[in-house]
């Protein structure tokens, strides 16, 4: 069984396309591993299929267009990926934007912090330019809850753009804990109802100080626990939260996990910037591919990291993110080929699947069975 098959077996469950379908699909997962850029004019060379070159481009066209796709489907899919469905995580949010021409192109993604970056599992392409206002913010959030529950959200992590009475309301009506950064010149209402900045609670703080206030402070007519710290530039980080946190400095560090994917999705993985679509529902199709990719990548990073452990520079970091390790192992094997036919099987085995959902028969190494 090739390998397109196998991907075609296992994404049959969870997209519910037909097998021409998913084969274009999958197809295209391979070509973007191979050539790690998210262009369909590059992808239609890396596409396996005896058709010529502009057939091949057509296709891949028609596919964006015409395909319906299941987001919730999806995000079952990534969240039984890493198992999610046990654990307790932080969840956060953020914008990347690029431009293309004239047109801004702006995606808002909800991720899940997981070993250093965030798996995107909700993504949202706003058909404007700047921030996401509450409303769009909450419906993301709505959609996560009704699909996954809010038991297992420790709390919401977000940057300065990520503030609204309304938005914190219902973060708190619906009992989940969330740590915002905010504005220096936020205003906070007094004593008598007189405002001044937030800034003036941490003005006198030093370089790397940090403090974190213990009464609760009004920000428009929410009641927060505020904490702050002046970093090396000696700008103020200042947060502000639903609930006391134990280390919320610590905890709101989480929150860059998510411009980690970013830089993965961009730059250092998928090169997105170089799509060059601009319609909302097709951008949205092609994250669905990029978070499918960016998922398998991650996990085979971590298994070559139990394999083959990363070194560790002298800062303490590793010498490569867990997705560009799997990243590149699979680029080389899909391009050179794989070193034995059962590595090829146990990619799909350990990092398509849940465990105990497929059954594979160690002498000749090839999918037998989907367990329902």
């Amino acid at each position: 069984m090739e390998l397109s098959d196998g991907l075609r077996v296992i994404l049959k469950g969870h997209l519910g396309w037909g097998k021409c379908r998913l084969d274009c699909f999958a197809g295209m997962l391979l070509a973007l591993v191979r050539l790690k850029r998210m262009n369909l004019t590059q992808l239609a060379l890396a596409f396996a299929s005896q058709a010529g070159q502009k057939s091949r481009y057509r296709r891949l066209q028609r596919f964006f267009q015409e395909v319906v796709f299941d987001y919730d489907a999806i995000a079952r899919l990534i969240m039984q990926l890493f198992d999610f469905y046990s654990k307790s995580y932080y969840l956060t949010l953020d914008r990347t934007n690029w431009k293309w021409g004239k047109k801004n192109l702006n995606i808002l993604t909800l991720g899940v912090v997981y070993k250093g970056t965030a798996i995107p599992v909700y993504w949202l392409v706003l058909n404007k330019q700047g921030n996401s206002n509450q409303r769009e913010r909450i419906a993301l959030l709505q959609r996560f809850i009704a699909r996954f529950g809010r038991q297992g959200i420790f709390g919401i992590l977000g940057d300065r753009e990520f503030i609204g009475d309304q938005w914190w309301q219902w973060l708190s009506d619906q009992g989940i804990p969330y740590l915002i950064r905010m504005k220096e010149n936020q205003l906070l209402t007094a004593h008598q109802g007189h405002e001044r900045p937030v800034r003036s609670l941490f003005a006198d703080l030093e370089v790397g100080k940090s403090r974190l206030l213990r009464k609760r402070r009004r920000i428009g007519e929410q009641w927060v626990y505020l904490s702050g710290m002046k970093l090396d530039s000696g700008e103020l980080l200042i947060l502000a939260g639903n609930q006391r946190f134990s280390q919320p400095l610590e905890i709101y560090g989480l929150r860059w996990e998510i411009e980690n994917l970013f830089q993965c999705l961009k730059g250092r993985g998928f090169h997105l910037e170089e799509m060059r679509m601009t319609r909302y529902f097709r951008i949205k199709k092609v994250m669905a591919l990029l978070a499918i990719a960016f998922c398998w990548a991650h996990k085979t990073g971590e298994w070559k990291h139990q394999v083959r452990p990363l070194k560790m520079k002298k800062h303490g970091r590793p010498e490569q993110s867990l997705f560009r390790y799997g990243l590149d192992y699979l680029t080389d094997s899909l391009l050179h080929g794989f070193q034995k036919i059962a590595d090829k099987f146990r990619l799909l085995v350990l990092f398509l699947c849940p465990p105990g959902m497929i059954v594979v028969d160690g002498q000749n190494p090839e999918i037998i069975a989907l367990k329902t």
